[in-house]
């Protein structure tokens, strides 16, 4: 059973007027369900022919001695940057989306004094993969008093116009890895345990041992992973927004989620292009979890927040069966 990958806390940024002119600044930002961009979560570590012992986050072209690894647990960095310009007498801010797929941020004062946005804050927007977006600027309401102002920036995965297509989904888990006659669903639509969110209303858990091939259900484009998280536990405020997952980008702006793979049991890379059925990862055990499994789900940005949807899926032998579980379905 399951819950959401999570984001890294927001923070605010305090600025004012005489800033230096040459001002980047990057903030955590909020997303949800998911899913940040993983940073490593281990260091190498081995020994030269003279007895040194070193360390690094890249094991060396040549050792002389085997190379162990220390696992390292590091938090999700954020999938966007909030950047801001001084021109002349405004403040353009500008959102930097780090991720090979669309994102939407929104902009908002949580201090501001003689300052105004255009557009008028809160202020969304969609920026591109890998692209940027303006996103307000900023000016002073009476010219010759102080400005002064706080932002925070929240982003989402996905475009909030995307228009999900009715399409079957292949098993996300290789068959013949799986025991018995094959794949069995431990807690289905509108679960009790952790399927009542918007996020997870409509996600599948499948029970399966560790290291169980993982694979992609459709065509798409690995648009977020995590890897390096070695946790597990059913303490939700430590581990109900912590997984390893894989995060799939379809071309219909629909996204598909992996989670609770294996440490380090993702085996793709951000920005590479998969094929419906090849291995993506290793079934865990890593997160908010009673137990092994697979939590898939699909899901689509519906402006600033991540909503499930319903969804076909081949099974062994037909179409895969999925009990609604909720006491009045939604």
């Amino acid at each position: 059973m399951t819950s959401r990958p999570s984001c890294p806390t927001p923070r605010g940024l305090a600025i004012s007027a005489g800033a230096p002119p040459a001002l980047l600044v990057v903030l955590s930002v909020l997303w949800l369900a998911l899913a940040p961009v993983a940073q490593a979560g281990q260091v190498y570590r081995w020994t030269d022919a003279d007895g040194i012992t070193h360390y690094g986050d890249q094991p060396p072209r040549k050792a002389d001695a085997e190379v162990s690894t220390i696992p390292v647990y590091v938090e999700p960095t954020a999938i966007a940057r909030m950047r801001i310009e001084p021109v002349g007498d405004r403040y353009h801010v500008w959102a930097d989306n780090r991720l090979p797929g669309p994102i939407e941020v929104m902009l908002d004062f949580t201090r501001h004094n003689n300052t105004v946005g255009n557009p008028m804050l809160p202020a969304r927007a969609t920026v591109a993969a890998d692209g940027s977006a303006l996103v307000a600027v900023l000016r002073a309401r009476e010219p010759a008093q102080p400005v002064s102002f706080e932002l925070r920036m929240d982003s989402l995965p996905g475009n909030p116009s995307a228009a999900p297509q009715d399409v079957q989904y292949q098993l996300p888990l290789q068959l013949a890895a799986l025991p018995g006659s094959g794949p069995r669903i431990d807690q289905g639509y509108g679960g009790r345990f952790s399927h009542r969110d918007p996020e997870n209303r409509y996600a599948v858990d499948f029970a399966t041992p560790i290291g169980t091939p993982v694979l992609a259900a459709r065509d798409g484009v690995v648009m977020q992973v995590e890897s390096g998280f070695d946790r597990t536990g059913l303490d939700r405020d430590k581990y109900g927004g912590r997984a390893n997952f894989v995060r799939i980008l379809h071309d219909d702006g629909a996204m598909t989620l992996y989670a609770h793979l294996k440490p380090g049991g993702v085996l793709v890379r951000v920005g590479q292009r998969v094929r419906g059925g090849q291995q993506i990862g290793l079934s865990g055990n890593t997160g908010f979890t009673t137990g092994p499994h697979l939590h898939f789900v699909v899901q689509v940005n519906r402006g600033m927040r991540l909503v499930s949807l319903p969804f076909r899926m081949g099974g062994p032998v037909g179409p895969l069966r999925i009990v609604d579980e909720s006491p009045t379905p939604l």
